[in-house]
Parts: C-alpha cells; sequence; structure tokens
C-alpha cells in the first residue's frame, strides 16, 4: 500500500465492518473468535497500527500505567529493573505505555498516586514491594482506581481471597526446591541466612527452607539473619562459624546475603541465593530465579483481561513458580 493502512482498509481486507474491527481492537471478547482471527489476520497482513493519540481522546484514557521507581539495595535490586523492561514490553503489545515516578516512602508515593489520578495521567498502577499493613491497596480500592500488585497482599487472613488482582512468585516453593536438592545431595547440616525484620517474602522463604529440612534435625543453631548487605553477611556467617556453627551448605533469602556467605564460607560449602542476580551468575553462586517476564505478563492480564484498555474493576491472582539454577 502507498499509504498507511486505515481501518477502512482493514475492514475491506477482513470483510466485516469498521466497527467489528474497532470491537476487535479495544473490545475482543464480544466478537466472535472466527471473525476475530480474521480481522486480526488483515491486521498483521496490513501493517495496520492503531493512532494512539486518536484512541486516547475517544476512550478518554491515558493508555499509561504508573509505577514507583524504586531505590536500589544491595546487589538484588537488579530483579526490579528486569521487571519494568519485562512490564513495558508486555504493556507494549497492549498499546499501553509505562509512567515512572520516584518516592521517598509509601506516603510520598500516595502523594505522587493522588496527582497522577487527579490529573487523569494513568488509567491504573502496577504497585511493587508489598509488606504487612500495606495502605496502598486500600487508598486505591476506596477510590475505584484500578491497580495490580506484584506480591501478595501480606496480612489478609486469606490471600487468594483479595479483594484486588496481585501476581507472585513462590518463594517458598523455590528455597524448598533448594534445600531438597542439597539434602538429596548428602547434605545435612543447611543452614538458612534471612532478613530479622518481619516480611512477607522473608518469612515464606525461611518457611521453605524450614519445612524441607529433617524433622529430627534441631534449626535454631542454623538459622540465622542480618540485614540484607554483603558485609553483615559476611558478619554474621563468621560470627557464627567462631561460635562453633557448622554448615553443609545454606541458602539465602538473597543474592546480597549469599555473595556474603560465599565471602565467608568460600567456595567448598555449596550456597544458594535467591532472585539469580548477574553478580550471582558471575560468581557462579546457585541461586533461585524468578520468572520476570511471566510477571509482567500475567500482572498486564489481571488489570487489562483480553483487551487493550484497563478494567475498571479487576480480581484474580496468580502464584507462578521459580526454578533453581545450579551453579558449580
Amino acid at each position: 500500500m502507498s499509504h498507511p493502512a486505515t481501518v477502512a482498509d482493514v475492514a475491506r481486507a477482513a470483510g466485516v465492518s469498521r466497527q467489528t474491527v474497532s470491537n476487535v481492537l479495544n473490545r475482543p471478547e464480544v466478537v466472535r473468535p472466527s471473525t476475530r482471527s480474521r480481522v486480526q489476520a488483515a491486521v498483521q497482513e496490513l501493517g495496520y497500527r492503531p493512532h494512539a493519540s486518536a484512541r486516547r481522546l475517544r476512550t478518554r484514557q491515558s493508555s499509561t500505567l504508573g509505577v514507583r521507581l524504586e531505590p536500589v539495595h544491595g546487589i538484588s535490586g537488579a530483579v526490579l529493573d528486569r521487571f519494568l523492561h519485562a512490564l513495558v514490553d508486555s504493556a507494549d503489545e497492549r498499546g499501553m505505555r509505562i509512567l515512572l515516578f520516584t518516592a521517598e516512602d509509601v506516603d510520598d508515593e500516595l502523594a505522587h498516586i493522588e496527582r497522577l489520578v487527579e490529573g487523569s495521567d494513568v488509567d491504573g498502577f502496577v504497585l511493587t514491594s508489598t509488606f504487612h499493613g500495606d495502605p496502598r491497596p486500600a487508598w486505591l480500592g476506596t477510590r475505584g482506581v484500578p491497580f495490580v500488585m506484584f506480591g501478595r497482599p501480606w496480612g489478609l487472613p486469606d490471600v487468594d481471597a483479595a479483594p484486588h488482582p496481585w501476581v507472585d512468585v513462590d518463594g517458598r516453593a523455590g528455597l524448598h526446591d533448594a534445600t531438597t536438592h542439597l539434602l538429596a545431595l548428602g547434605h545435612r547440616r543447611i543452614g538458612f541466612l534471612g532478613w530479622p525484620s518481619h516480611s512477607g517474602q522473608g518469612d515464606e522463604r525461611r518457611r521453605g527452607w524450614q519445612g524441607a529440612m529433617p524433622p529430627d534435625e534441631p534449626l535454631d543453631a542454623l538459622d540465622l539473619t542480618c540485614e540484607d548487605d554483603v558485609a553483615a553477611a559476611r558478619r554474621t556467617v563468621t560470627g557464627a562459624l567462631d561460635g562453633g556453627a557448622r554448615f553443609d551448605a545454606l541458602v539465602c533469602a538473597s543474592d546480597t546475603l549469599a555473595l556474603g556467605a560465599r565471602f565467608a564460607l568460600g567456595a567448598s560449602v555449596p550456597v544458594v541465593g535467591y532472585d539469580d542476580t548477574p553478580v550471582a551468575e558471575a560468581l557462579g553462586i546457585s541461586s533461585v530465579e524468578q520468572p520476570l517476564v511471566e510477571v509482567a505478563s500475567a500482572a498486564v492480564e489481571l488489570l487489562m483481561g483480553s483487551g487493550r484498555s484497563v478494567l475498571p474493576a479487576s480480581t484474580g491472582h496468580r502464584l507462578l513458580a521459580p526454578r533453581v539454577v545450579w551453579r558449580a
């Protein structure tokens, strides 16, 4: 074609009306599958791309999702960066953009969210770094603002019945698999290095280790905690060794902790981290990998269904399985 394809061109090629083409692009669930497939084939063949500005004017939607850009802490901070890249890709497939903003704390984040909502700058939000007592879901829910959480709504009696959508990675299963594998290799005194503060993610990872350990193995001397810091992890493990502790292997709540543990234990004692960061890969540290592409895709699907606009109300959840990347 000598000109960019239009809706009318797609309609003629597919043998349908312009309204049907519009429905396929914006509300595909109302179109019969056979018709939808015919229109989608014509869209692809003609290289048709919807006019984003016109669509925003017509629907009164910004085609934008807001996400807070978290401060980087430890080497595991790279995980959020990988998630954001995957989220941008998944959103772009639906004609959506990602608006990043920074905030000093959760109160500042809510202030930014309020301004974005009042200015109609976004259609919904993707919340990250969920925690016990998180005020963001209630704030958004009472105002009818669509959102999805990367992380479970910690603290609810039944997170599966949460009134808002969430997607998470099963950290308990990841550490359980890692510990089970180490036990199968003949290691018995497998320690855990986690965080001292109460957190949903940290507690789940600890429970995965606990659930895999033999019931007759005393765990108190094997359960270590420190802040998520390489130097602190090294001091903690070194202090435990100086106090007479012995480890056949160690599983950790993060790659940051695993790196400190490796410095303390040396390469002869297996150490497993969490997040499979580039640092873990470069140093040959085994680690639990989160399926971040699948997380991003699930988050967008929960917010938008099968269409190209954010749903006014959405529920449901996805708990995805991680995998352990083993390195010699």
